[in-house]
């Protein structure tokens, strides 16, 4: 079911609602981290986003990263899953995210921008990362960093 998100969004308005995503790091051959600066918020964040009725969480993280970045991705581990954090978003929206987080490496494709989801791709040194645009990334990244795998929070 393409367009789950609009569709429940049309039934609900922003009340809250329980959404799935999954998303990754993708990873160059430096080590550097891919970060996207979101349309949504002016703010940086790792690629992924909403599954679609019928996906399993790497068939999302693969698509989302696909879409966003340009990048044909091979999924590497599971750093974790990540179940309660809300997010209000920008046009009033409102979710309970559980995210599937994966890290992963490219196997091609080209950096693409689209101007409206993706505003910049950039790479990051794991040392330099700027802040990410809420706290489950934000955890996201530090499990990354910390070389932690299997979480749960």
């Amino acid at each position: 079911m393409a367009n789950y998100i609009k569709e429940l969004r049309e039934k609900v308005g922003h009340d809250c609602v329980l959404i799935n995503f999954a998303g990754g790091c993708v990873l160059n051959e430096h080590g550097e981290v891919l970060l996207q600066k979101r349309g949504d918020f002016n703010a940086w964040g790792f690629p992924g986003g909403a599954m679609e009725i019928g996906e399993s969480a790497a068939e999302t993280a693969i698509r989302e990263i696909k879409e966003e970045t340009g990048y044909d991705v091979e999924i590497n581990e599971l750093i974790g899953v990540y179940t309660k954090y809300f997010q209000v978003y920008p046009n009033g929206n409102n979710a309970q995210s559980i995210l599937i987080f994966f890290s992963c490496s490219i196997a091609g494709g080209e950096q693409k921008v689209d101007g409206d989801e993706t505003l910049e791709l950039k790479f990051f040194p794991q040392n330099k990362m700027p802040p990410l645009f809420n706290q489950q990334h934000e955890d996201c990244l530090q499990d990354l960093l910390e070389k932690r795998v299997g979480v749960y929070r």
